[in-house]
């Protein structure tokens, strides 16, 4: 009896709570709504994998096919093309472009003009808010070996015409790599500009009564204070190491560098749409494959995190 009446009274607070502040459950009703539609209502479609669809029979009257599909992407000839594509752009683009948002928020931190940290921030981090086909489109306007930048500067200094880096397939992952760390480095350091806001400032005021250098306090005071921020976007951006931009790279792509530019992403629309076949549950199949990757990956890395500095998203 006293159970239910605790339970009763529990329910009652949380009727009150909710109806004091109805407007914000009101506002989270969108994005939630928004999660569950677009986000766990399509988790129905991944049955697709374990089936050999057709449109006629539809999702659920499609034939069994077990682990068919899984079996037939691992035995292909492409799976371990596209296997290390992916895996080395991704960690060549996490070596890269993590601690470079990390270096440049200490940075500018370290800077003591707050107008020259003003214009150097909004200028870094404009970059951002250009959109994939524009970046791209820049990309191929800059780096053209005939009429871009590029050719146009070679041309005038050594008289000759400049080597084909669209072309060349090798330089494929060197090109998607750093023009996404032009591109994002600005608005990636925000969180750790933050970060080093919060920092209490008479530590650096005791630091520098000690006699600590500014990169000393770089090292002691600063670096510590964003580490565990730092450690949770690793997590993150390690479990979506598997997850290669599909709309950059396969605007980049092209039949020169075909070779290193075919990732899991371009590979599973070529197989579901763009071929003459519409292998819908190869596809899936692929897909679902690079989500458990993907989500093991984020447990390993959350595991070790919490070990090794007590840090971790769940």
């Amino acid at each position: 009896m006293i159970k239910k009446e605790l339970k009763k009274a529990e329910r009652k607070r949380l009727l009150k709570r909710v109806g004091n502040r109805w407007q914000l459950y009101l506002l989270l009703l969108l994005p939630i709504l928004y999660i569950v539609i677009f986000s766990y209502v399509p988790m129905g479609g991944l049955v697709i994998a374990f089936k050999d669809y057709n449109f006629k029979d539809g999702i659920f009257g499609s034939p069994w096919a077990g682990l068919e599909n899984f079996k037939k992407f691992m035995t292909s000839y492409k799976f371990s093309t596209v296997m290390i594509n992916t895996l080395t752009v991704s960690l060549y683009g996490l070596l890269v472009a993590f601690p470079f948002p990390i270096i440049f928020a200490l940075g500018l931190n370290a800077m003591r003009g707050t107008g020259y940290k003003k214009i150097i921030q909004s200028v870094t981090y404009m970059p951002h808010f250009i959109s994939t086909v524009v970046m791209v489109g820049i990309l191929f306007q800059v780096l053209n070996n005939r009429t871009g930048l590029w050719g146009t500067l070679y041309s005038m200094i050594t008289g000759g015409i400049a080597p084909n880096i669209l072309g060349n397939a090798e330089a494929f992952r060197h090109t998607y790599v750093w023009s996404g760390v032009w591109q994002n480095t600005g608005y990636d350091a925000i969180i750790y500009i933050a970060a080093l806001a919060s920092v209490d400032q008479s530590l650096y005021e005791a630091a520098e009564i000690d006699g600590a250098s500014r990169f000393q306090r770089i090292i002691h005071i600063d670096l510590p204070s964003i580490l565990p921020t730092a450690s949770i976007l690793l997590i993150l951006s390690a479990g979506s190491i598997m997850n290669v931009g599909f709309e950059k790279v396969f605007l980049m792509q092209n039949n020169l560098n075909i070779k290193y530019s075919e990732v899991i992403s371009t590979y599973v629309y070529k197989i579901g749409l763009a071929s003459g076949t519409n292998d819908f549950s190869l596809s899936t199949a692929i897909d679902m494959f690079n989500s458990v990757i993907n989500f093991t990956l984020l447990m390993i890395t959350n595991w070790l995190s919490k070990k090794l500095s007590g840090n971790g998203i769940f």
